[in-house]
C-alpha cells in the first residue's frame, strides 16, 4: 500500500486489492458513528422555510465528533438572530465543533426573527444517512499498451499517480477524457490492473484516516459476529 495523499480532507492510496474487498470498507463507512442534530425544538421561525425544511438542513451541518463522544452523548445548541440577515451554520452556539461556520442555513427579512434548540447525537449512517462522515470512492490503476501516439496522452496525464513505464505498458491513472483518447487510437489498449486508487473525501466531522480506519474496524467487527452466527 502507498499513501498518496493524506490530509484532514482526503486520504488518497494506492493498494493491491480486490474490488469486492474495497467496496465492503466503503460500505462500512454508513456504520461509523457520527455526532449531527437530530432534534430541533423551534420557538420562532419567520424565514421563508418550513420548520421541517429548516431541521433537515440543521442536521446535514457537520459537527466534530471527538474520540469521547459516546452513544450517551446529548449536545444542546442555541440560535437565536433577527433579520434582516444569512443565518449560518456558525450562528448555533453549543459545546461540539462547526468544522464550516458559513454554511447558510437561511435567510432573515427585517424584523424577522428564528429562535430555537436543536440537539446533537450520536449515529450512524444505516439509521440515517445525515451520520455518514465522508465519501469513499475508488478505481483501478490502468495498464495502457505504449505506442508513439498513446505515450503523449499517458505522459500529459493529470491523474492521482504518476505514470510508470513497465516493459511495453503503462501503469497510469487517466480520466474519462484521456481513456476516451487513448481509445479512439486503440481500442484494445487498455487493460484493468490488479491495483487500485483509494478515495476519501470526509465531510468534516472527523479526518479523512480516522474514517479510513474505523470503517476497517466496524467492517472487522460484522465479520467477527457473522463467523459465530455460523458456528
Amino acid at each position: 500500500m502507498q499513501v498518496i495523499s493524506n490530509t484532514p480532507d482526503k486520504l488518497i492510496l494506492r493498494i493491491e486489492a480486490n474490488e469486492s474487498l474495497a467496496n465492503a470498507i466503503r460500505r462500512s463507512i454508513s456504520e461509523v458513528p457520527t455526532l449531527v442534530i437530530d432534534e430541533v425544538e423551534i420557538f420562532k421561525n419567520d424565514s421563508a422555510l418550513f420548520d421541517e425544511m429548516l431541521a433537515h438542513r440543521l442536521g446535514l451541518i457537520p459537527l466534530k465528533t471527538e474520540k469521547s463522544t459516546t452513544s450517551k452523548t446529548k449536545i444542546d445548541f442555541k440560535l437565536t438572530k433577527k433579520g434582516p440577515c444569512t443565518v449560518y451554520s456558525g450562528d448555533l452556539k453549543g459545546s461540539a465543533d462547526m468544522p464550516f461556520e458559513k454554511i447558510p442555513i437561511t435567510i432573515l427579512n427585517e424584523n424577522h426573527k428564528l429562535e430555537l434548540i436543536a440537539t446533537a447525537r450520536l449515529g450512524i449512517g444505516r439509521e440515517h444517512a445525515k451520520h455518514i462522515p465522508g465519501l469513499c470512492f475508488y478505481r483501478h490503476i490502468l495498464e495502457v499498451k505504449s505506442s508513439p501516439e498513446i505515450d503523449k496522452i499517458v505522459q500529459n496525464s493529470k491523474g492521482a499517480i504518476k505514470p510508470e513505464k513497465k516493459g511495453a505498458k503503462w501503469l497510469c491513472d487517466l480520466n474519462d477524457a484521456e481513456t476516451n483518447e487513448v481509445m479512439r487510437k486503440d481500442k484494445e489498449a487498455i487493460t484493468d490492473s490488479s491495483e487500485l486508487v483509494f478515495v476519501i473525501e470526509s465531510f468534516g466531522n472527523m479526518p479523512a484516516k480516522e474514517i479510513l480506519t474505523k470503517s476497517i474496524k466496524a467492517l472487522e467487527d460484522n465479520l467477527e459476529e457473522f463467523e459465530k452466527l455460523i458456528k
